[in-house]
């Protein structure tokens, strides 16, 4: 995956790389889209890690929300390839998500939701500012990583991610 990108991926493939037959690994995991959700769950559980890492001590929430911010450009940045079974990878059309997998993302966010509660104290208005802060950098890192945001703009995703923030935040 990492050599090669999300097109190589592939049950027989992934078998060969472990030392399993593929069918080891329908009877452990499940299909190929279990087997993906698996891998973005523990990704997501790196990045949460990142992103706590990444809050400074007694820092005010606006800078301590453009650190988040920029741990999680630079955490895309760090691996492409794997962030791509995020952002690229579809399951099967109507597959409903497995809560485990719901509740990975969530953990994943729960730092932003942290960082942004002193400065959105409701937690509607909250829920809804995290998911729109996450789509909104989740895209310049698909731009960033993808090489197309070069074609719109010659700034680094790093300023237009303070910029983003920083507006959003007022």
């Amino acid at each position: 995956m990492r050599a090669e990108g999300l097109r190589a991926l592939g049950m027989r493939r992934l078998a060969a790389a472990i030392g399993y037959a593929p069918n080891s690994i329908y009877n452990a995991v499940g299909d190929l889209d279990q087997v993906v959700l698996h891998i973005n769950a523990r990704t997501f559980r790196r990045l949460r890690a990142t992103l706590t890492g990444a809050i400074p001590p007694d820092a005010p929430p606006r800078a301590t929300a453009l650190a988040v911010a920029e741990a999680y450009l630079a955490f895309v940045a760090a691996d492409p390839a794997v962030w791509s079974l995020v952002s690229d990878y579809a399951t099967a059309p109507g597959a409903p998500f497995p809560d485990w997998y719901a509740a990975a993302l969530a953990e994943a966010i729960a730092p932003v939701d942290a960082v942004l509660a002193p400065l959105l104290p409701d937690a509607t208005e909250r829920r809804q500012a995290v998911a729109a802060l996450w789509a909104a950098l989740h895209g310049l890192a698909a731009l960033s990583t993808s090489r197309k945001l070069a074609m719109l703009t010659p700034e680094p995703p790093q300023a237009l991610a303070r910029l983003l923030v920083g507006r959003f935040l007022g």
